[in-house]
C-alpha cells in the first residue's frame, strides 16, 4: 500500500518560493506508470491541479501555474517536490500530493492515493 507524506513551512511570507516535499513509501516514483502530482485546495474553493511529474521524469504543468511552478524529484530519497514562486496570500491552501493511473485522472483529482496535505499561509 503506497503512502504519500507531504512536508514543507506552513508559513510562507509574501514574494517567496514555497518548497515543498513528498516523500513516497510503499512504491517507486520510477516505476508502474504513475503520476506524481502536487494539487491544492484553498479555503471555501475546488481543488486544483498543480503539476505532476511521471514515473519516466516528464513534466507536466497547469498552463495557470507553469510560469511559477517547478516540480522536481530525488529517486535516490523516493521522493518528488513542489517549487511555486512569488506566492501571494491568495496561494494560501492545503497542499497535496498524490499519485494517479493517468494524467487526465490527475488533472481532474479523480481517484488516486493521496497524502494527507498540509496546509499553508501565505502571510507577512
Amino acid at each position: 500500500q503506497v503512502q504519500l507524506q507531504e512536508s514543507g513551512p506552513g508559513l510562507v511570507k509574501p514574494s517567496q518560493t514555497l518548497s515543498l516535499t513528498c516523500t513516497v513509501s510503499g512504491g517507486s516514483i520510477t516505476t508502474g506508470y504513475y503520476y506524481w502530482s502536487w494539487i491544492r485546495q484553498p479555503p471555501g474553493k475546488g481543488r486544483e491541479w498543480m503539476a505532476a511529474i511521471a514515473y519516466s521524469g516528464a513534466d507536466y504543468y497547469n498552463p495557470s501555474l507553469k510560469s511559477r511552478t517547478s516540480i522536481s524529484r530525488d529517486t535516490s530519497k523516493n521522493q518528488f517536490t513542489l517549487q511555486l514562486s512569488s506566492v501571494t496570500p491568495e496561494d494560501t491552501a492545503v497542499y497535496y500530493c498524490a499519485r494517479f493511473r493517468a494524467l487526465r485522472d490527475a488533472r481532474l483529482s479523480l481517484g488516486g492515493s493521496w497524502g494527507q496535505g498540509t496546509q499553508v499561509t501565505v502571510s507577512s
